[in-house]
């Protein structure tokens, strides 16, 4: 339905009848789209080249995710500086990586427990810090997400995806606290992509909203709550008339704590029956979409289609 009645204003053509996207890995978890250069070292098993990967001479603090499925694998605490040109850790988060013997007989292979990502290896005995352990890490293999700062912020940044981004805007821009919606492209691989382009179901982007909230009024939970009650969180990639994988249900958080309350909520949908096929990611470059989609309904004078208000908390 959206797509036609965007063909009626912009005369564009574009289908969502392609093929749903069906993840190929053990779970049914859903993984973002990854290059060719990510897929030789995270899919199979190659490594990047010393002192290239940004993460090498990188201290900041914050969380190191997976770049595939986005669990926290390193906190910044554990980095050290070896000189042996990928970035290096001397300690993991508990149960996080898993530890193999590298088919060549002689190393420890280190992968990501919740998806099998290729990470790196793991290397004992060297000195190098008191825990005497180095996890060599290839830095296309994770993705870092900041610390939340200490200092009391005036605004705040929530970004969720959950169909058509007009109806997730048309809501969240009537929620008390919030100063500004935008909707925009997120999650994929495809640099500023366009609208037509992200219908080709090609560029694995999803429709998103980024919120902007007064933190003194609201908070990122109540927000997630209202996300969540705005529209079916058990529906895969689809939202009502909307088919395809932009249309689907994904939380990009900003900071670890986003993050935890994110798992909070959907453990207690579950707790209440709802088969919540949400994902959580890691926020990536949020790409704002073209200027006729921004505040729509505003200025068509309209509602959502597929996005009713449903309390479930």
């Amino acid at each position: 339905m959206k797509i036609l009645l965007f063909i009626l204003l912009t005369t564009l053509v574009c289908s969502t009848g392609c093929t749903q996207k069906v993840p190929t890995k053990k779970s049914a978890m859903y993984y973002r789209p990854l290059t060719e250069d990510e897929k030789r070292v995270i899919i199979h098993k190659g490594t990047e080249a010393p002192f290239t990967g940004k993460y090498n001479n990188f201290f900041e603090k914050g969380t190191y995710v997976c770049k595939q499925c986005g669990a926290a694998l390193y906190n910044s605490t554990s980095k050290f500086k070896s000189d042996c040109g990928w970035p290096s850790f001397d300690d993991e988060i508990p149960g996080a990586i898993l530890h193999k013997p590298d088919p060549d007989g002689q190393r420890t292979e280190i992968e990501c427990a919740n998806c099998g990502a290729h990470l790196g290896h793991i290397f004992l005995g060297e000195g190098f810090t008191p825990k005497d352990s180095r996890s060599c890490v290839n830095s296309v293999s994770i993705e870092f997400v900041p610390a939340v700062p200490k200092k009391e912020s005036l605004t705040d940044t929530a970004i969720f995806a959950g169909g058509c981004f007009w109806g997730v805007e048309y809501y969240m821009k009537k929620a008390p606290g919030v100063l500004t919606c935008e909707v925009g492209y997120i999650g994929g691989h495809t640099t500023n992509p366009t609208y037509r382009e992200v219908c080709t179901h090609t560029t694995g982007h999803a429709e998103a909203a980024r919120i902007v909230f007064n933190p003194a009024k609201t908070s990122f939970e109540q927000l997630a709550k209202l996300f969540f009650e705005i529209h079916d969180p058990t529906q895969l990639n689809q939202q009502g008339p909307d088919k395809g994988d932009q249309y689907r249900t994904e939380v990009f958080y900003l900071n670890m704590e986003q993050k935890a309350i994110t798992e909070k909520l959907i453990g207690l949908l579950k707790q209440k029956g709802f088969k919540v096929v949400t994902k959580i990611t890691p926020a990536t470059t949020f790409w704002k979409a073209e200027d006729y989609h921004q505040d729509y309904y505003a200025k068509e004078n309209g509602t959502p289609y597929c996005h009713f208000y449903t309390k479930r908390f």
